[in-house]
């Protein structure tokens, strides 16, 4: 149990950093191109993708997705899709 909840933390903690960090800092040096999907995209996709795998591997998908959506949840909030829309 305490695994468990050490791993969702973490994941998630490690999503929500990587996914501030690309919304500030990749984009910027990629020239922040059109075609991107927003961050919150890629999170939801993970979590989707946590529904597939069972055990820590679904735990960890799952809570660094939700860290990676809650990172841009804004973007969500205003339903941005893609960077310049």
């Amino acid at each position: 149990m305490i695994q468990e909840v050490s791993l969702f933390l973490v994941a998630g903690f490690c999503g929500y950093v990587i996914g501030r960090w690309a919304d500030n800092y990749l984009n910027f040096w990629m020239g922040d191109p059109d075609w991107t999907p927003d961050h919150w995209i890629y999170g939801l996709a993970l979590m989707v993708a946590s529904l597939f795998f069972s055990g820590y591997l679904a735990i960890g998908l799952f809570a660094f997705g939700l860290g990676h959506f809650i990172s841009d949840l804004n973007d969500f909030m205003r339903l941005k899709f893609f960077a310049h829309l």
